[in-house]
């Protein structure tokens, strides 16, 4: 998107407001897709986790994708968009038994990633097919804070286990019909997730009902320029090779699936907020905006990067801001970051902001969660309205009586 369309939807649905380009969201889907379109049987099911508004889901839809729900609501959620059930897998990770059954009860695809819930579920309902996630203890990507295929990790079921899971599906009679694993994002490495892969396909040999393998996802995006990323037309090439072959040694063709999320959404959003107050001090000077990590707490909590850009002043010459919000402790969207002059008013556009941003928003403060727009074919829409102070206060029970308020605003008169 052009900086000019940025401003005009500040200008119209003011700031802070996250703004997402439907095309590019088409463009990255497409790109994936033609990375595997060797393979005979593909399936990309959007992560939701990433970005959950309905509108999106329903663009998901029209480009035909499935979905990869970790929570009832992302089910129903699914389901009120138009997904059918079959097209949407529920991965959840420490939820109970009854959640899993309610799922299941909908007619999504179940994944389960731990034994006893396995033994529980498959004994209980032994003709309801279930996908299995493996751990298969590799990193594929570059950061610990969001790799979950370490042996620590709480996801999954360790590969060291499969004598112990095959003696469940053994003695429940149980429908194993996938069989999934997911490394976490950030896949720098192709060599070590295809390594990855061939631990996922010699698991697989242990299921004769298989309809799918799932690779999870963790497609790196560049954050900045001249940052790596995820080759996904080598990465496609090389892993059709390898599923291709493994396919006709199975027997019969298998679907491929993956969970794209951040891949998908990320570079696609945009979040921009105005500036507050310029503020220098002995040793750096403040950029202060309308927002905090109540609105992006991705660059606090997990140290990421977001390009951050003065979209009211282009041409503006460049000097050195420390970008930070309104929150009540430390909020610091970025360090010492060269930007093009920044004025009070002024509003900034942060990138890469479709993926674990919305959705990873909160009341902190009692401030207000921003407002979404989707611009697509040209126009902005719409999708979420800002928060009001009713919003705030909509699921509070007023409890004033208990405090004897009333009578003591009586004596205060």
């Amino acid at each position: 998107m052009q900086a000019t369309q940025l401003l005009s939807i500040a200008q119209e649905f003011g700031a802070p407001v996250y703004v997402y380009d439907s095309e590019k969201i088409s463009s990255q889907f497409n790109r994936l897709t033609n990375a595997f379109k060797n393979v005979s049987s593909l399936r990309l099911n959007y992560a939701v986790k990433a970005l959950s508004n309905i509108a999106i889901l329903k663009l998901m839809n029209s480009l035909g994708s499935g979905l990869d729900t970790v929570s009832i609501q992302e089910v129903k959620l699914g389901l009120l968009a138009g997904f059918s059930p079959e097209k949407i897998i529920y991965t959840p990770n420490g939820v109970s038994l009854e959640e899993i059954e309610e799922a299941a009860a909908l007619g999504v695809q179940i994944n389960i990633d731990n034994l006893s819930i396995l033994e529980q579920f498959g004994s209980k309902h032994p003709d309801i097919p279930v996908c299995i996630r493996v751990n298969p203890h590799v990193m594929a990507g570059g950061n610990s804070n969001i790799s979950v295929g370490h042996i620590d990790s709480k996801f999954g079921i360790s590969i060291h286990q499969i004598p112990h899971l095959l003696r469940i599906v053994e003695l429940t009679n149980m429908n194993i019909n996938g069989i999934h694993m997911h490394t976490g994002s950030d896949i720098l490495d192709i060599d070590v997730f295809l390594y990855a892969s061939e631990i996922l396909f010699e698991t697989a040999k242990n299921f004769k009902n298989l309809d799918f393998i799932d690779f999870g996802s963790g497609f790196k995006v560049p954050y900045k320029e001249g940052d790596i990323q995820t080759n996904v037309e080598e990465l496609g090439k090389k892993l059709s090779t390898k599923f291709n072959e493994f396919c006709k040694e199975y027997g019969r063709e298998l679907t491929l699936a993956f969970e794209p999320g951040k891949f998908l959404v990320s570079e696609a959003g945009f979040f921009l907020a105005k500036v507050n107050v310029v503020k220098q001090t002995t040793s750096t000077v403040f950029a202060s905006v309308d927002s905090g990590f109540n609105h992006l707490i991705r660059p606090m909590l997990y140290g990421s990067r977001h390009e951050i850009i003065n979209i009211s002043n282009l041409e503006g010459r460049e000097r050195y801001y420390s970008v930070v919000g309104y929150i009540c402790e430390t909020d610091t969207f970025g360090s010492n970051r060269r930007i093009n002059e920044i004025s009070e008013g002024d509003i900034l556009a942060f990138k890469n902001a479709g993926a674990y941003c919305f959705t990873m928003a909160s009341n902190y403060n009692s401030r207000y969660r921003p407002a979404e727009v989707l611009w697509h074919k040209g126009k902005a829409h719409l999708i979420r309205e800002r928060e009001t102070f009713d919003d705030i206060l909509r699921n509070q029970v007023d409890v004033e009586d208990l405090f004897q308020v009333k009578k003591l605003k009586a004596e205060a008169k």
